[in-house]
């Protein structure tokens, strides 16, 4: 196809995956309740689950300073329009997560000209595992990364004369960012894929730079976490898997130079 055509047909794939996304947020906003009150409100809660989990294991191995007693969180609006706002833009948000596998199918549409028949092939392989991928990232990030952050963010004080009134749109756009990057930091292994096959990533390169990915794995843990090695280490040891596992499919990309 001509410059153009191409023009053309990625124009045509970002309409339909609009309209699933579009749709999917037609959905989130009819029911407000269960994507806020039940979903994005949920972990400023004491009786989430992640916080109950946490306490449980430390009533087991004896470490009571796992437990969350207290969160320091209320919530304002400042804003004539706020709630509205907020409503929509995270609608958006909650339909870009139910559609996904929609728009890894359009972007799968998109590149299969350019691939071979056996790589076209692998069609539903790749929707399904980029899909599972994604959404294995949100619930990481939804239940692990979020209450972990919430706490410890809620409950930092620089003097007790300070009172915490959050702004309602700080953070819900906190949690949904969490959400969201977590989905797509999941995709490292689909990503590395595709660039071993374009010759760009190696996975002799990747075993080179293992030790700098893994301090820059634990510098990530270190500020999105409490200042424990506990949490420090529920966060690293799935990113870091996540890296070995690129290096495997790396391998698997390009085995003529691995």
């Amino acid at each position: 196809m001509t410059f153009l055509e191409h023009l053309g047909a990625l124009r045509k794939h970002l309409m339909r995956a609009s309209l699933a996304v579009l749709l999917g947020a037609s959905i989130a906003f009819a029911f407000r309740e269960v994507l806020f009150d039940q979903i994005l409100l949920a972990p400023k809660s004491l009786d989430f689950i992640t916080y109950r989990w946490l306490c449980d294991l430390g009533n087991w191995i004896g470490n009571e300073g796992l437990c969350v007693h207290e969160l320091r969180l209320d919530l304002l609006n400042s804003n004539m329009a706020g709630q509205f706002s907020m409503h929509i833009g995270l609608s958006l948000m909650a339909g870009l997560v139910i559609a996904i596998p929609f728009v890894l199918r359009e972007v799968w549409l998109f590149i299969a000209p350019g691939l071979t028949e056996a790589e076209r092939k692998k069609s539903v392989a790749f929707i399904g595992i980029s899909s599972m991928l994604f959404f294995m990232g949100a619930t990481f990030g939804y239940y692990i990364i979020t209450p972990l952050s919430i706490q410890f963010l809620a409950n930092y004080v620089v003097s007790e004369e300070i009172i915490n009134l959050i702004e309602m749109g700080s953070y819900l756009s906190t949690v949904a960012s969490i959400i969201l990057a977590c989905g797509v930091l999941f995709q490292l292994p689909v990503v590395v894929y595709f660039l071993s096959r374009l010759g760009i990533v190696t996975p002799q390169g990747m075993r080179m730079y293992r030790r700098h990915s893994w301090i820059g794995i634990l510098a990530l843990a270190a500020i999105i976490t409490p200042p424990d090695v506990f949490s420090q280490i529920i966060v690293t040891v799935p990113v870091a898997f996540l890296y070995e596992a690129s290096i495997w499919v790396s391998k698997a990309a390009q085995p003529q130079t691995a």
